[in-house]
């Protein structure tokens, strides 16, 4: 699938995601109104750090970070990657709440698609979180079902959307 223009997205690349990008990361995954767009719960530093201690060693994750060149200089706006979970290939991204309504999480998957060759792609997310459905939409995507999500340490209580790519 060829990536999707977006004037609103300028210069945006995306790199392998790298130890030094993990305290920007880290303060990404704290905000509140993030948190409870995506239905999750902020990891604590030493959980986020010890689950990227293990990303970091696992072939069967592609990690990047999502950076755009503005004029203030390169800016990391939010990170994006493929895994696995519940026996599928899954992918998922996060942008930071600065960044939101520009184009840069319909631009980012648009081209991590376009290296990311595992297919299907599975992609779950909070049902009341249009944005995101509007972006998975955008880039293919289909939505395959829903089901009420409990509680766990990582996600709050809600009802999830299930996406797929072929």
């Amino acid at each position: 699938m060829p990536p999707h223009p977006d004037t609103r997205a300028p210069d945006l690349r995306l790199r392998p995601t790298a130890p030094a990008d993990l305290p920007t990361l880290y303060e990404f995954q704290s905000d509140p109104q993030s948190n409870t767009m995506a239905g999750t719960k902020p990891r604590t530093r030493d959980a986020f750090f010890a689950v990227w201690e293990r990303i970091f060693t696992d072939p069967a994750v592609n990690s990047r970070i999502i950076e755009i060149q503005s004029d203030r200089g390169v800016e990391i706006v939010g990170g994006i990657s493929c895994f696995q979970a519940d026996g599928h290939n899954c992918v998922g991204y996060w942008i930071a709440r600065p960044y939101w309504g520009r184009g840069f999480a319909s631009r980012a998957l648009a081209l991590f698609l376009a290296e990311e060759p595992r297919r299907p792609l599975h992609a779950t997310i909070a049902r009341n979180n249009a944005a995101s459905r509007r972006i998975l939409e955008k880039c293919g995507f289909r939505c395959v079902g829903s089901r009420t999500g409990e509680e766990t340490d990582r996600y709050l209580p809600c009802e999830i959307a299930d996406y797929v790519l072929e």
